[in-house]
């Protein structure tokens, strides 16, 4: 049977339909924003012998962060309103208070880069990096996340703690990262973007710092919500690494974490 030309298009535009709509399903929303909390234990790794310190600083602390995601990119940044959080401490009437580090994550899924804007000391740095795919294995539970299905990946990290002069300290990390496929694969808060859908919630050390998201706003992007941060030091993630361990140093050797 001779097919017409109308009727060759109009398969053609169905096969388009078709094809738009698995993709749809397989990789879900393509842009929006991720608004997280971030909940860290501040006692949980008070040595014994600085107990009361305990009695200083409020057991928890808490953060907001937003992911804002696009097709190829990703660009994760602080909640300005928790730019600077202070307390008073019990019993002695002294103030402290703790500033957000201020760092941003820029994820390029086409070019596989990040670069992180980091503030040390008040200077900028821009550190380039690849992505780097973490040895994920996948649970079978699933868990409801902002309204949003999620299953289980998890795997355990190991991490070089270096001091100044000492011997340098080995710490394992045990991390439980929730994502849905309903949104589009490789997004994630901090490092956590390399699962086959969007991470919504990761727990370090069961319960040490755990990061959830709250809400979840599927739409268009505005403009200049999702660019790649700039201005500062552009340097290498080793680069980086070598004047952290310089600055530990001017600082008395206090202890910084180095990831393997």
């Amino acid at each position: 049977m001779k097919i017409s030309p109308n009727m060759k298009k109009l398969l053609l535009l169905a096969g388009i339909l078709v094809s738009l709509t698995a993709a749809n399903v397989v990789f879900g929303q393509a842009t929006g924003v991720i608004n997280y909390e971030i909940k860290i234990n501040m006692h949980r790794n008070i040595p014994a012998e600085r107990e009361s310190m305990k009695a200083m600083i409020p057991e928890f602390r808490t953060l907001k962060q937003q992911l804002f995601f696009n097709a190829e990119e990703t660009l994760y940044k602080p909640v300005i309103e928790d730019e600077e959080e202070s307390f008073t401490a019990s019993g002695g009437g002294m103030r402290m208070t703790f500033r957000m580090p201020g760092q941003e994550i820029y994820l390029n899924q086409n070019s596989r880069v990040t670069l992180a804007k980091q503030d040390v000391m008040g200077k900028i740095y821009l550190i380039e990096d690849s992505i780097k795919m973490a040895p994920w294995k996948f649970g079978t539970q699933t868990k409801t996340i902002a309204n949003y299905e999620c299953r289980m990946a998890y795997y355990t990290q190991t991490d070089t703690i270096k001091i100044a002069d000492r011997e340098p300290i080995i710490r394992t990390q045990e991390i439980t990262a929730w994502y849905t496929d309903k949104i589009r694969p490789f997004v994630g808060p901090e490092r956590f973007n390399t699962l086959p859908g969007a991470v919504l919630a990761v727990d370090i050390n069961n319960g040490e710092r755990v990061i959830i998201a709250k809400t979840i706003e599927a739409r268009e992007l505005k403009k200049n919500e999702l660019k790649a941060p700039s201005g500062g030091t552009k340097v290498t993630q080793a680069e980086f690494r070598k004047i952290m361990e310089e600055q530990m140093k001017q600082m008395g050797g206090r202890q910084m974490m180095i990831r393997n």
